[in-house]
Order: structure tokens, then sequence, then C-alpha cells
């Protein structure tokens, strides 16, 4: 039996969430999977992946064949790193004690990429929040201004009626 490591679609139209499965090869994409290892949501930023490593790595090193979507997935979490340096182990390069060590600082060095990347992501929204509640600030105190005007004039024009209308009446009672 072929069998292979592949993505069945999920989610509403529009809105794509997938399950890393393993199938085989002639059941259609949606249909009867032998085991299920995890999902894969490409709508967050970055993609989130929650993968059951172990069964990843098994059925890597059993052979299954994961289509480039889901080979690229694999190669992210790291389950082609530990299949190679757990052929290592096997031709006596180094201890498996070697091989969790390497393992964990390339895990913690891609932790520390994708918090940047996190962090790149929220102080662009915050600069981008920053320059716009700017920029609304100076039209906000441009319309206020214009109001102000606006005002100061109609108190002006009030003012110069009001002091006209007494000057015509002392005028008209003095006649």
């Amino acid at each position: 039996m072929a069998t292979k490591i592949r993505l069945q679609r999920g989610g509403r139209k529009g809105y794509a969430f997938y399950s890393i499965v393993i199938a085989d090869v002639r059941a259609p994409r949606d249909g009867k999977f032998t085991e299920k290892i995890g999902t894969y949501n490409p709508n967050t930023n970055p993609a989130t992946v929650d993968l059951n490593f172990d069964r990843a790595l098994y059925w890597v090193e059993v052979g299954a064949q994961p289509t480039d979507t889901v080979r690229n997935i694999l190669k992210g979490e790291g389950v082609y790193l530990m299949k190679h340096l757990r052929g290592g182990v096997k031709k006596g390069a180094f201890d498996e004690s070697a091989v969790q060590a390497k393992f964990d600082a390339w895990k913690s060095e891609k932790a520390a990429k994708l918090d940047s990347v996190r962090n790149g992501v929220a102080n662009e929204k915050k600069a981008t929040y920053e320059k716009n509640l700017a920029e609304e600030k100076k039209v906000n105190e441009a319309i206020a201004k214009k109001v102000a005007e606006k005002k100061a004039a109609i108190e002006a024009a009030k003012a110069s009626e009001a002091s006209e209308a007494p000057a015509e009446e002392t005028s008209n009672e003095a006649e």
C-alpha cells in the first residue's frame, strides 16, 4: 500500500483549514484516511501548525511520501532534521544526547526567529495606528480651527449688529 502524508481540506468557503493526514494514495482528498497527525491553519500570520511530532517522524521514517506543502510544513517543524540526525546516530556519527542538543538548539533558534516576526508585525501595526491617529488629530485640529473662526465671525457680526442697533435708536430719538 502506497502511503501519502497530505492535507485534508476543511473550513468554510474562502477560509481554508487543513488536517494533516496519513492516507492511501488512491483515497480521495477529503475521503478515508489512516491517521490524523495534525492541523494546519494558513489564515494566521504566521501560519499555525499543530503537529504530533512523534507520529509524523514515524511515518516519514517508514517511507510515507508527503506532498510538497506537507514536506515544507514538516521541514519547518523539524521532522526532517530529526530524521537526518537519527540517521547519524545509526551510522555512529554521534549519540542520542548530541542529537537532542542539536535539535533543541535548532528549535530555540527557530522560536527566536518566529518571535521576531511576530514582534515585527505587532510593531508595524502599532506604528501604523499611531501614524493614522496623528493624521486624524491634525485633521480634527484643522476642523476645530475652522469652526472657531466661524464662531468668532458670527460673534463679531452679532456684536456689530448690537452696537449699530442702539446707535440707530438714539438717532431716532433725537429727531
